[in-house]
């Protein structure tokens, strides 16, 4: 069995032997693994065993030099300062922004929110949501003969409100509709449309619990835009949300309708595109109005108004409205 090895003591050099190679006697007589030489007069060790600086021009009270670096120290304290102040006043205003109604941070599907009873009676303030992008399935040729129209991909990003039809009624919800210029869609076209779903007792005005009148200013509450699908992207992308061309989003105040989908509706929806319209504006303003997701209450059943059916309907039959004609809320299992 080995056994460790001990080298013996190293004494003390024979005199006259000389140095290993590369190793050479430091004055005096030394060598390198020895005493070293002192330290020369005049060089007292610092604190750490280095010689202390010397004193340069700025060290003198009262010189240019002196002056300068003084005059330097307050200016460099002042801009830390003002960078803490204004990092402190963006989480602020971050904070503010999350807590006012209908401007809640950006929450795509898929992370988790606070779960909504299937009452149809909402009072939290509604984050931002966009729909799932579909399946690679849904970009099949959809149904009617929207099938056949040739949508713009992008258009110049800005919008114009629709005039016709305004309410100058000072109660109920507020809400204003704006198209994207260059588009083969109407503004007060659409602005019609979007009232009659708005006011349909299917909707979400069933009763008169809720009611919305339009409007052309900033009083609005609710802003519909209809956009192409890089505008879509791009207003939903500055809040995180990935629309990927397809589907629409709720930002906010905003919701962003997707041109494609308003034109041709979804594969997945069994009804024409005037009625998945329906769905479009009755599922983004719910969101607004508070409503999370649900999800199919069983085969055959309708499905509610809320659940993402662009995803598929899971056994349950198309349908675009909250309530149904008896004036029955349509609800399901609440998504979390």
């Amino acid at each position: 069995m080995p056994t460790e090895q001990h080298l013996p003591a190293r004494g003390p050099r024979p005199a006259g032997q000389a140095p290993r190679p590369g190793r050479t006697p430091e004055p005096g007589g030394g060598w390198e693994d020895g005493p070293r030489p002192a330290r020369p007069p005049g060089r007292a060790a610092g604190p750490y065993g280095r010689a202390p600086r010397s004193a340069g021009p700025g060290d003198v009270p009262g010189s240019r030099a002196w002056r300068g670096r003084a005059r330097r120290r307050p200016r460099a304290r002042r801009r830390a300062v003002l960078a803490a102040l204004a990092v402190a006043a963006a989480v602020t205003a971050a904070v503010l922004l999350d807590l006012l109604p209908g401007s809640g941070g950006a929450v795509a599907d898929g992370v988790p929110a606070p779960s909504l009873s299937a009452s149809p009676h909402r009072t939290s303030a509604p984050g931002a949501v966009a729909e799932d992008t579909p399946p690679p399935s849904s970009s099949a040729s959809p149904r009617g003969a929207a099938a056949g129209k040739r949508l713009p991909r992008s258009g110049p990003g800005t919008f114009t409100v629709a005039r016709a039809g305004l309410s100058p009624a000072s109660g109920g919800k507020h809400y204003r509709v704006e198209v994207e210029d260059g588009l083969d869609v109407d503004p007060d076209e659409a602005a019609d449309r979007i009232a009659e779903i708005l006011g349909d007792p299917r909707g979400w005005s069933h009763g008169g619990e809720t009611t919305f009148h339009q409007v052309a200013d900033a009083s609005a509450g609710l802003v519909i835009k209809i956009a192409t699908p890089d505008t879509t992207d791009a207003l939903c992308g500055k809040y995180g949300l990935d629309t990927g061309g397809e589907v629409n989003c709720r930002v906010g105040e905003k919701v962003v309708v997707n041109l494609k989908r308003w034109e041709l509706g979804s594969p997945t929806f069994d009804g024409t595109a005037a009625e998945y319209r329906a769905l479009i504006i009755n599922h983004e303003v719910g969101h607004w109005l508070g409503h999370g997701h649900e999800t199919c209450p069983g085969a055959g059943r309708p499905a509610p108004a809320m659940m993402q059916q662009i995803k598929g309907l899971k056994g349950c039959r198309s349908n675009a409205w909250p309530y149904d004609g008896n004036g029955r809320y349509l609800s399901g299992p609440s998504v979390p």
